[in-house]
């Protein structure tokens, strides 16, 4: 039953990854071509588009290959290892690292509710930088729990 569970597990963390995928390849050359003509004054801002968005699918690929490595860890019997502190630790930079980009694009969403005259769209562009704070300060709450599970699996390995 726990390797089904995993295999699920595995199966959700390669498919999160294909909306960002398509994210990436077809809504960013939107965003940018919309930013460019919105702002013909910054030269600057359709490259600014490209690293805000693009760059944060860097952490996030990186961070869904720390839990599928987290997984396999589940799976080979490791859960209570370092291996996994290490892997949690890394998901949680990641998911810190995608809110601070996304928080550099919060002006960004003004100037859209500047033109549209919708005030709802900041709060739209506030979604992923909560979100991904949310999933790192669960994280840190998550891997402190592992450490302490590990002192205590390693003391009372000493014991017996």
């Amino acid at each position: 039953m726990e390797k089904v569970t995993t295999l699920f597990l595995k199966v959700a963390v390669i498919l999160l990854g294909v909306p960002v995928l398509a994210l990436c390849i077809f809504l960013v050359p939107e965003l940018a071509d919309i930013a460019e003509e919105l702002l013909p004054e910054f030269g600057l801002i359709k490259v600014f588009v490209y690293i805000i968005f693009d760059g944060s699918a860097i952490p996030f690929y990186f961070a869904l290959y720390q839990a599928f490595k987290l997984l396999r860890y589940i799976d080979n019997n490791k859960a209570f290892s370092n291996l996994s502190v290490k892997a949690l630790k890394k998901i949680k930079y990641c998911a810190i690292i995608i809110s601070v980009l996304h928080l550099l694009a919060l002006p960004l969403f003004y100037l859209f509710a500047e033109v549209d005259d919708a005030p709802g769209v900041i709060f739209v562009g506030l979604i992923v930088p909560f979100a991904s704070l949310v999933i790192a300060v669960f994280d840190a709450v998550l891997q402190k729990l592992l450490h302490e599970a590990i002192a205590i699996k390693s003391e009372n390995d000493l014991t017996v």
